[in-house]
Formats: structure tokens, sequence, C-alpha cells
């Protein structure tokens, strides 16, 4: 497979606000970020018949959330966080890898070359930024130390590259809403796709604590279990049929949740019994994105349609919400460290981040 290297350009910048007239933040020396806004959770409305009860939130539980400017137009799409402390984001508007740290409030941005529209970034085993560039159809290594450039270019069509996880064997997996799935080898380079089941739809995908991987099809309304040794996937629907399962993770008894985009539900299926719960979201019109599972198995979602960041009790079968203060947010990924959620808003430039614990 033909592994492409190149030099790097790093802009730096500071997180302060564009000067008048500017399109991005003035070049300077780091500097302290200052939180635009502080989010006060609130309990959502009183839920319908089909909808999870919600209970008083419990005093012992804190959460604290804050915002931090990135510059002008870069469109955050998804986040992870960084080994060295910072974090890392995908410019998806201004084609970027961008890094960035609250505490000194440095913000670097890479550029990833003329056509790219990166949509996925994890940090991998190694501690570099593997990103999925939907513009330059690649898989994209960005060197953690010296933030040299690596491209993976897909030897098929357009696959609107979306979304990538490493499994319990180091090798990277990845999902293309164009309708494929694949596996890179980092050691070799070698890069294989395969043509997924009901065709378009891939979006997330996530490992499992036994290292095994499942993705979401969108447009399919399924999650894939693949094996990976054969590459086969075993298709399981959504418990709400044509539900559109958009993204997934995986909770420390590997049950996986899911949300259902299309029929405001967040799912949790049972490998081991074959079985699906779902629960509907507060509100009137839920839209849910992205999910992801603290270390608690607290279960964390984004809702477009409330505008909100919600978290969801499996336990006691309950919702917290935190709304956010610019509308839209658009926040369509969340990872997170123990006692941290950290997304982006990819409507408002900006980084979501949230604190949570108990008292």
């Amino acid at each position: 497979m033909k592994r492409l290297a190149a030099g790097v350009g790093v802009l730096v910048l500071s997180a302060c606000a564009a000067p008048e007239g500017s399109d991005a933040p003035t070049p300077s020396a780091a500097a302290s970020v200052t939180p635009t806004a502080t989010i006060r959770p609130s309990l959502p409305a009183s839920p319908s018949a089909t909808e999870a009860p919600t209970h008083t939130q419990p005093q012992e539980l804190a959460m604290t959330a804050v915002t931090y400017p990135l510059p002008t137009g870069s469109a955050p799409h998804d986040v992870a966080p960084a080994a060295d402390g910072g974090v890392w984001y995908t410019g998806q508007e201004n084609g970027t890898l961008g890094w960035f740290t609250p505490d000194g409030g440095e913000v670097r941005e890479i550029p990833l070359g003329n056509g790219s529209a990166p949509h996925g970034v994890i940090t991998g085993p190694d501690g570099d930024a593997w990103v999925t560039d939907g513009g330059l159809n690649a898989i994209v290594r960005v060197d953690d130390e010296t933030l040299e450039v690596t491209f993976y270019p897909l030897n098929g069509p357009y696959a609107n590259l979306n979304t990538a996880t490493f499994d319990g064997d180091g090798i990277l997996w990845f999902t293309g809403q164009a309708g494929v799935y694949g596996r890179l080898d980092p050691a070799t380079g070698e890069l294989v796709t395969y043509p997924a089941p009901r065709g378009t739809g891939p979006y997330g995908i996530a490992t499992t604590p036994d290292g095994e991987v499942v993705f979401s099809s969108l447009a399919g309304s399924y999650i894939g279990l693949i094996d990976r040794v054969s590459a086969d996937v075993t298709v399981i629907d959504t418990p709400t049929p044509g539900g559109g399962a958009r993204r997934v993770w995986a909770d420390s008894a590997g049950i996986l949740w899911v949300t259902e985009w299309f029929a405001g539900m967040l799912a949790a299926y049972d490998p081991d019994a074959g079985s699906w719960r779902e629960w509907r979201l507060p509100g009137d019109k839920p839209q849910p994105y992205a999910v992801w599972v603290d270390e608690t198995d607290a279960v964390w979602v984004t809702d477009f349609g409330a505008n909100a960041l919600l978290r969801f009790d499996p336990v006691i079968e309950e919702w917290t919400s935190l709304p956010m203060d610019s509308s839209p947010a658009n926040v369509r990924q969340l990872l997170g460290r123990p006692g941290e959620v950290w997304g982006g808003e990819s409507a408002g430039d900006r980084i979501l981040f949230v604190r949570h614990g108990r008292e």
C-alpha cells in the first residue's frame, strides 16, 4: 500500500477572538484561553409514556461545562484527547488537524493539503493522531511529537470516510458512508476496503472491551459486528425499524449503545443475550447524534433536536440535560478521559468540555 509522507506547516494561534475584519485569530505567543460560557445542568421536561423516567438529580453528582473558542472557520467535527494532555480536533471546513490545550491556551492547526475535509480523529496506541479524511479519500496519520503527516490513500472509489477505531491487535478499522468499511495495518501500511451490507450508511465505529469491532449504519439502520479474521459482518437491525444507527459505543460489560437518529431513541444491544432495549430521549423532537460511555458506564448523548448534551444513567434510567448556550451547537461526536467529556461545536467553532464526578 502506498504511504506518502509530507512536510508539515504548523500555524500556531492564540485562542482569543479574531480582530474585526479578520478570518482567524491573530498569531501570537501562547496565551490563556478564557471559557466563553458556563453551562449549568438542568433536568429535562417530564417524559412521555415511552421515555425513561426522569428523577431528581442526585446532589452528589457534579457537572461543570465550559466552551473554548477556536479559529474562525475550523468547524471542529470530531475531537480526541491527546496523549500529552491536549485535545486533537478535525477542522473539517479549513482542512486541518487542530490541537489545543485549555491550560496553556495554545492552538496549533496542521494543514492536511488541498481538498482536505477531515471527519474523524482518534489517538492511536502509538500516541499519534489518526484521521479519516473524506476530502482526500485517505487515512491520515500525524506524529504526535514531530507533527509529520503521513497519508494512506484508499485504492478505490470515493468512500466518504467517517470514523475509525483500533481493534485489540492494533489494526485500524474505519467506515465510509458511501458504503464501505475497511482496515489498515499500521505496521505494514496494507489497506483494504470491503463493500458494506446494504450499501451506503456506515458511520460510527467502536471497539469492545474484548478488542472486537462494531460499526453503525445510518442509512442501513443496523449495527455490524466485524469478524476480525475474515472481515465478514454480522448485521443486527435496530430495534425500531428504520431507526438510523448513527453512532455506537461499548460500555465496560460489552453492551453496545447506539443513537437512533431517525427514531429519536437511545438503544442498547446485549450481544450475549441477543436482545435490545431502547429509551426515547426527552423532548418533543429528539435527534440523538453522538454517543460515548464514560468510566462509570454513564452514557453521554448529544441531541440536535434539543440542542443539548444528555447524560443517561442506565442503572436508574435517568436523563440529565445540559443545554447548549449557542444555537445550533451541532456537537457531532464525543470522547473523554476519566472525569472529562470533550466534543466539538461544529456550528460554532468551539470545543465543549464537561467535567463530571460525584462529590
